[in-house]
């Protein structure tokens, strides 16, 4: 790949580089010029920054891995891993398209897409940092429904997104509801589908939906798979196999970087906003809040109290692709352990410990 030379990346921070990149660069220029050309590996050029480009599988908004690398960006921690990196985003969902043209170095998705799409076509992409410890996805009921718990989601309507969720399947039956007495619809994505009636229960985001209908005036109960026993795992990372292979210098930095950002988030969500609205200038800035809340709460559990920030493990791969295979979620059986790998996230902690710079 073509190395971008360091005056290329002089350009407005609007345009997606921070002022903090620029200080740094230019004092590293100045002390450069100071220390003379002997200095610099036998008088050559200093080492240029990596070009790098990362799509986000949507908008820009608080999602916790788009969070990670806006920091990073914007707190120069890209720039300290020697890389310029290009924070894009996925208008169509064409971000895993792009990565596996190879136009795009890393890009985000759900843990459960992850393997489906390692069952079929077998797509030759692998996780390298887990954000959602626990899953993305909940369901809601308005507070007045008098729905209070799953066994009233009989002789109810539920609205789903796309397709019949695998987290709902298993929620009704490890309570044992009947199913056959629950009118199941497909809705999409706007939630005013619940405050209109339409349907009694959605399956909604939970760092998306519940605040937008509250500010809606609407007081929701919201259910987690995850409180009831069900495996869940949120966004990933996910880079191409070959790339982890071919490449794991890049995506180490990469991963490093990223995990330093989402530290900084965890411990300075008010000022992790700010950065956020520079890259989504059109958002609410209290729904972002609520979104950076709610994702930054599900991104810390046993795993990462032992392994550090993004960690995963074997056997929360297991649980979640044997609840898909079970619910008939993947199309067909594969070695579930091709789709993550844990070597990146290895190689930058001591134990929880992030090893920096």
């Amino acid at each position: 790949m073509m190395k971008a030379p360091l005056t290329a990346l002089f350009r407005h921070p609007r345009g997606g580089r921070s002022q903090l990149k620029l200080k740094v660069l230019y004092a590293a220029l100045a002390l450069l010029a100071a220390i003379g050309p002997t200095a610099c590996s036998g008088g050559q050029e200093p080492d240029e920054l990596r070009e790098v480009v990362f799509m986000a599988g949507f908008k820009p908004q608080a999602n916790l891995p788009f969070v990670a690398a806006y920091v990073a960006e914007e707190n120069g921690y890209f720039a300290e891993q020697g890389l310029d990196v290009d924070i894009r985003h996925a208008s169509t969902g064409e971000h895993l398209k792009l990565l596996l043209s190879g136009d795009v170095h890393f890009t985000t998705a759900a843990a459960t897409s992850v393997l489906k799409r390692r069952s079929d076509p077998g797509a030759p992409i692998v996780a390298i940092a887990l954000f959602g410890q626990k899953g993305e996805q909940g369901y809601m009921a308005l507070a007045d429904s008098g729905i209070r718990d799953l066994a009233d989601w009989e002789g109810k309507t539920f609205g789903y997104k796309i397709s019949v969720p695998p987290d709902y399947l298993a929620m009704v039956k490890s309570e044992g509801v009947d199913r056959s007495r629950i009118q199941e619809v497909r809705v999409g994505f706007d939630p005013r589908v619940l405050t209109e009636g339409q349907v009694d229960v959605l399956a909604v985001f939970k760092s998306n939906e519940p605040d937008t209908v509250r500010r809606l005036g609407f007081e929701v109960v919201v259910w987690d798979p995850a409180d009831f026993g069900i495996p869940t795992m949120g966004l990933t990372y996910i880079t191409l196999s070959e790339t982890a292979e071919s490449d794991p210098d890049l995506v180490t930095r990469f991963i490093r970087a990223t995990m330093k950002g989402l530290e900084f988030a965890l411990s300075n969500p008010d000022e992790t906003v700010d950065i956020v609205m520079k890259f989504a200038p059109e958002e609410d800035p209290e729904h972002q809040a609520f979104m950076l809340r709610t994702e930054l709460e599900d991104a810390v559990g046993d795993a990462t109290r032992r392994a550090g920030l993004g960690a995963m493990t074997d056997a929360q791969w297991k649980a979640l692709y044997d609840h898909l295979l079970e619910f008939e979620a993947i199309p067909e059986p594969f070695d579930y352990q091709t789709a993550f790998t844990t070597r990146f996230l290895d190689e930058i902690y001591d134990g929880a410990s992030l090893n920096w710079p």
